[in-house]
């Protein structure tokens, strides 16, 4: 058995390894175990996914020491234009739009793929003392008592003061320690590519709403885009099973031609879009941080940014307690994290479903309500500002880490 590590981390994905960055990065031991060999995490292939990458979350990753490897291959976003309407009918004429130039803090986020995400991350824990990496192992079992206890499948033990969560929404962590979720089915799949079009997007990203769900438009480096389209599952099965023409064929008339022609980069892939939020976010021993504790719709696209928000509020709580000389797996230490996290994450995973379902909606009235909200918004320049503010995690009681200093 491996003693004396302070923590243990379960899954090597973004949160995870952010995570052990902020905690070594602090001086706390970590195990960090991951079910997928590390060649896999490092692959070069995209995988169908990017991220917008929220101001405060680019501000996390400059304090861990991952940014500068990013940077490079990052996408400022610079407008954010909402709008709603039906395939091969356009947009309404009422918008949203969001202008950076509007706020001090500029740009308003990032558009960052998986692939340099996870090089990038995967690149600092190497160079990072503190950090013990056991790839390719599942935990099969686990116990808490005096310290949290995990068995791998080669049958070996590993032991923490503290075991962390960052398993995803099945995490085995959170149904190991009794944990329940609260989930549902929206009945939506996510459609997911690259695109490579003819004229310059200019940072702008856009948000198109149509009945069966959104379509979200994300500019990359170059004249790429990503593309988040949400089809109902038996629609998006239909189409994902038609040839590269005949999906861009479908395409079209929900993407429009303000890009110039469009042609697929890379392969395409699909995505389930479940809600699922852990009753709690602690047990005995145990946190949950990012898809273990709340899986919530790519609407606003802060799936990845609400992880990073865990990450920065977790990390602050054990490193502070940690030079106080607390017990970091004491349900009081722990619960500092649950309160400084939990309403936030429910605010945010309440508004994510309401838009989703007021959104994804045929109804005549209650598209002439979205329109007419979109446009009154649209027209107060405070409100607006707001939400341009709260949308790249600006506002609120923010940890140290999101407002790019050190813990």
């Amino acid at each position: 058995m491996e003693q004396n590590r302070d923590v243990i981390i379960a899954g090597g994905g973004l949160n995870g390894s952010a995570l052990a960055l902020a905690l070594a990065g602090a001086g706390l031991q970590v195990t960090a175990i991951d079910s997928l060999p590390a060649d896999t995490r490092t692959g070069p292939a995209f995988d169908g996914r990017a991220y917008a990458l929220a101001h405060a979350c680019k501000r996390l990753l400059d304090a861990i020491g991952v940014w500068p490897a990013v940077a490079g291959n990052a996408q400022p976003i610079l407008e954010i234009k909402v709008t709603d309407g039906r395939a091969g009918e356009g947009p309404s004429p009422f918008m949203l739009q969001f202008d950076h130039a509007e706020i001090e803090e500029s740009p308003m986020g990032w558009m960052v793929e998986n692939r340099h995400l996870r090089a990038a991350l995967r690149q600092a824990i190497d160079a990072t003392p503190g950090i013990t990496q056991l790839n390719g192992r599942t935990i099969t079992a686990q116990q808490i008592a005096s310290q949290a206890e995990v068995t791998l499948d080669d049958a070996t033990t590993h032991a923490a003061r503290l075991l962390i969560g960052a398993d995803g929404q099945h995490s085995g962590t959170a149904r190991r320690a009794g944990v329940r979720r609260m989930s549902w089915s929206y009945g939506q799949t996510a459609l997911v590519c690259a695109i490579a079009h003819e004229r310059p997007h200019h940072g702008i990203a856009h948000q198109f709403f149509m009945p069966p769900g959104p379509l979200a438009i994300l500019p990359l480096p170059g004249n790429l885009c990503s593309i988040v389209w949400t089809e109902t599952e038996a629609e998006a099965a239909r189409i994902h099973s038609l040839n590269d023409d005949a999906y861009l064929d479908t395409l079209r008339p929900r993407f429009g031609g303000f890009l110039g022609q469009i042609a697929l980069k890379g392969a395409r892939f699909t995505y389930g879009l479940p809600f699922s939020v852990a009753h709690s976010f602690v047990a005995d021993r145990v946190a949950l941080v990012g898809d273990a504790a709340h899986r919530l719709h790519p609407i606003a696209g802060q799936g990845l940014n609400a992880g990073l928000k865990d990450v920065a509020a977790l990390a602050e709580v054990l490193t502070l307690a940690h030079r106080r000389g607390e017990d970091i797996g004491r349900c009081n230490v722990l619960d500092r994290y649950q309160q400084w996290c939990r309403f936030d994450t429910a605010s945010l995973a309440l508004a994510t479903d309401a838009v989703n379902r007021v959104f994804s909606n045929g109804n005549s009235l209650l598209r002439l309500g979205r329109d007419l909200g979109l446009g009154v918004v649209n027209a107060l320049p405070g409100l607006r500002r707001g939400l341009i503010r709260e949308a790249p995690g600006l506002t609120g009681d923010l940890p140290k880490l999101l407002q790019g200093k050190p813990i």
